[in-house]
């Protein structure tokens, strides 16, 4: 046997040794974070929340809709907890910007819900940054039509919708990630936003308090981005229930 070759079956054998690793560990993370005590129907129903019979809508892609969790993220919580009348709008992978069919702004545009939403919670994708959706630019006062290929222009056309439609508070979350320069851009254009259209932010993202917790739970998520149901329940549903509160007192 050469040299090369050897050195090419070691490096092979090495690779699959890590790669072998990273899964089993997601595997251990995923069957602790995912027990049936966790999940939305273990949670006993608290009929004198404020959210009781809310009808929420909530727009998002992988984080909304639970990819790590079975398909179960906190708006399953706060329906089988609080009686949130949700409607959940999540799709995994997909971005704010775009025409395409499963794109944020054109899954709302096609959504027209039978009763006016009590309240409307849209997740900052992780996801446009990565598939090359170009950031954009906030329009100046009094335009009304936006650049929706954009993630500005999307949110905004979003918001737009949203106020003129249903006239229905707003409430903007952003997500764990791993430092990424183009996630950080786009948080910071979101308050930019809010200081014009007036919308709520829940910034999972700059909280250090649910850093540290998540720390503390090795459970509570799969990767950098995605919780688990431990993670959901204990950890993201909480900080959900008290701004949704907050949002419609």
């Amino acid at each position: 046997m050469t040299k090369s070759v050897r050195f090419v079956e070691m490096v092979g054998a090495g690779v699959t040794a890590v790669a072998l690793a990273a899964l089993a560990h997601a595997t251990v993370r995923l069957a602790r974070g995912n027990q049936p005590q966790y999940a939305p129907g273990a949670a006993t129903l608290n009929p004198t929340s404020p959210l009781y019979g809310k009808r929420i809508v909530f727009l998002g892609s992988s984080i909304t809709y639970g990819a790590a969790a079975h398909g179960r993220s906190f708006v399953d919580d706060l329906a089988a907890s609080d009686g949130v009348i949700a409607d959940k709008l999540a799709i995994s992978g997909t971005t704010l910007a775009g025409h395409e069919a499963s794109s944020y702004v054109s899954r709302l545009a096609a959504y027209h819900p039978a009763v006016t939403p009590d309240a409307f919670v849209c997740q900052l994708s992780t996801n446009d940054g990565r598939q090359g959706k170009p950031l954009g630019v906030i329009a100046e006062p009094g335009v009304t039509q936006f650049d929706a290929d954009t993630t500005i222009g999307a949110i905004e056309t979003i918001v737009s919708r949203v106020q003129r439609d249903w006239g229905c508070p707003i409430l903007f979350y952003t997500c764990l990630r791993q430092p990424d320069a183009d996630y950080s851009a786009l948080i910071a254009a979101l308050y930019q936003l809010q200081s014009k259209y007036a919308f709520a932010i829940l910034d999972l993202h700059g909280d250090a308090a649910l850093a540290s917790a998540t720390k503390q739970h090795p459970g509570a998520m799969f990767d950098d981005a995605h919780p688990t149901q431990l993670g959901y329940s204990k950890l993201w549903t909480p900080l959900f229930r008290q701004a949704l509160g907050n949002l419609l007192a």
